[in-house]
């Protein structure tokens, strides 16, 4: 299976473990997602993965089919989502474990059967199906961290935090244009991971920017869970405040 998948997966697996340990009340604990609950965090999964299913079967909805699919209706990512969960809030704690793991092991057996370098619809545009797999992996890890916070659990960092440092390095441009910024040069990422390993990602010029650090701590940073300030993260070069604010691993 390709490592972008099996990375998914296993983070699922975690991801599940940890849900299915919660008791009934915790699931209504608040969390570090303003307004959301577990309850809330563990739909919003499972309508993303719902959605990513459409996505890999191509029929990821356009804006003129939102007002049918649920889709979308708000004037932002941030706001559609939010107004996906409120439209859906109210389920049992089962019934909501039971959605999204039913999603998620869907989307895992379709990625892993087909063609990983075919091009799918997603929330920012068009993307290859193993970027779509790291996107939820990244979406998966980082929720799986505010329902570990709600409850007083740190989860185990992994060496899966490859994937999603990469895709945070890679998807820069996007995260500059979608400020409206521009990048005076190439960027590169010297990180340390969890394990100890040194993790390089190199532009093909020589790289202006420089951000250096553990892997985890510039994961938490491209996922807003960690201001900048609070991190060893160090940098050289022109645009290093500006990548650490502006990176980030979704849309």
């Amino acid at each position: 299976m390709d490592p972008a998948v099996t990375a998914l997966a296993e983070q699922q697996a975690e991801t599940n473990s940890l849900l299915a340990g919660l008791a009934t009340g915790d699931w209504a604990r608040p969390t570090r997602c303003e307004g959301w609950t577990i309850a809330d965090v563990v739909l919003h999964l499972a309508q993303s993965d719902e959605m990513a299913v459409a996505s890999v079967r191509g029929a990821f909805p356009t804006r003129e089919q939102s007002s049918v699919t649920g889709w979308g209706g708000g004037s932002s990512v941030d706001e559609s989502v939010a107004l996906m969960v409120e439209r859906e809030r109210g389920a049992t704690a089962s019934d909501l474990l039971a959605r999204w793991s039913t999603a998620a092991d869907h989307l895992t057996g379709l990625l892993k059967d087909m063609d990983l370098s075919t091009r799918v619809r997603w929330v920012a545009g068009y993307l290859s199906a193993r970027t779509l797999a790291t996107t939820r992996l990244s979406e998966t890890w980082i929720h799986t961290g505010d329902v570990a916070a709600a409850v007083g659990i740190v989860p185990p960092a992994t060496d899966r935090l490859r994937l999603i440092a990469r895709l945070a390095w890679r998807t820069l441009p996007y995260a500059f244009d979608h400020d409206g910024a521009t990048l005076s040069g190439p960027v590169a990422f010297r990180l340390t991971s969890p394990s100890g390993e040194q993790w390089e990602f190199m532009p093909e010029r020589a790289a202006v920017t420089t951000i250096s650090g553990p892997a985890t701590e510039l994961c938490e940073v491209a996922a807003r869970r960690m201001d900048p300030s609070a991190t060893s993260l160090t940098g050289e070069g022109p645009d290093v405040a500006r990548v650490l604010a502006l990176v980030r691993t979704y849309a």
